[in-house]
């Protein structure tokens, strides 16, 4: 250790600490990456030993208790993409054969799908437009 000095030790445990944040895609070891940058700083500053310590602790304790439940508030806010049938439902579709509970078919997404009304008292005749309530197997249940 002599022979290098401690600024970068500090330089070599970021690169290390950014390893298993690639591997595991966990951000905390950013923000321990982000730490050891601060306490390479302070070691090149002439910081001695115990201060770039203390910085490193400091900073990404910091960043932990600060940066972390940001993300985390982020992460829970992002709206879920409907795709697949998911999409389809609450989509509206045009009866192209009349639709009653045992079945008929629906323009719906630009495609020709059988349908099935939800409630089998109704019925629905051409020409008009009904919700998708539930896709089950390749058949719309319609209101």
């Amino acid at each position: 250790m002599n022979d290098i000095d401690g600024w970068v030790w500090w330089l070599v445990a970021a690169a290390a600490l950014g390893i298993p944040l690639v591997i595991t895609a966990m951000p905390e070891f950013a923000m321990f990456a982000v730490g050891a940058l601060a306490a390479s700083g302070v070691a090149a500053l002439g910081g001695g030993v115990v201060l770039p310590v203390v910085v490193f602790a400091v900073v990404s304790t910091a960043l932990i208790v600060v940066v972390r439940p940001i993300a985390a508030r982020h992460g829970a806010q992002r709206p879920r993409l409907a795709t697949g049938i998911d999409a389809l439902r609450g989509k509206q579709a045009v009866v192209l054969e009349r639709v009653d509970g045992r079945g008929g078919r629906v323009k719906l997404a630009g495609e020709i799908w059988s349908a099935r009304a939800l409630d089998g008292q109704l019925a629905y005749e051409v020409g008009q437009e009904v919700d998708v309530v539930e896709i089950e197997g390749a058949t719309a249940i319609v209101m």
